[in-house]
């Protein structure tokens, strides 16, 4: 088994549960999710624009989306395992969410629906660049 058959999913749904599992934070500040790592003032300098785990969270899982989107456009072995890992991480999200107080976040919640569009978009390019290469439906017979 490659490291590309492995999902980048599973980087965020772990960087989640240190975040809020090992992070200390209360129910009140969502588990630590709202912990403030910098903040910046606007250009009128009235309000500040502040960046927080929960959003470095979702934005390192869009970054490895995108790279999963990009993986998924490759036809090989590994790639049907990394689907189907992809699927098992989504089903422990999923059970996550449901089960465990601290995963009932709306960050949460963003991972989760982000490692669904990545199981959806996995199968569905890979379908469409097997298609390509194999040439069905091209109508060239």
């Amino acid at each position: 088994m490659s490291l590309r058959s492995l999902p980048l999913m599973l980087i965020a749904f772990i960087l989640y549960n240190v975040v809020v599992l090992m992070g200390g934070g209360s129910a009140d500040n969502v588990y630590g999710l709202r912990q403030e790592i910098f903040s910046l003032p606007s250009v009128r300098g009235a309000t500040h624009w502040s960046f927080s785990w929960g959003d470095l969270l979702i934005l390192v899982s869009l970054f490895l989306l995108f790279i999963e989107l990009v993986k998924a456009t490759y036809t090989s072995t590994a790639s049907l395992l990394d689907h189907g890992l992809s699927m098992l991480v989504f089903i422990a999200c999923l059970i996550e969410f449901l089960l465990v107080d601290q995963a009932f976040t709306s960050v949460f919640f963003t991972i989760m629906i982000i490692t669904l569009i990545d199981v959806i978009a996995g199968y569905t390019i890979g379908i469409r660049v097997a298609r390509r290469d194999i040439g069905f439906g091209s109508g060239d017979m």
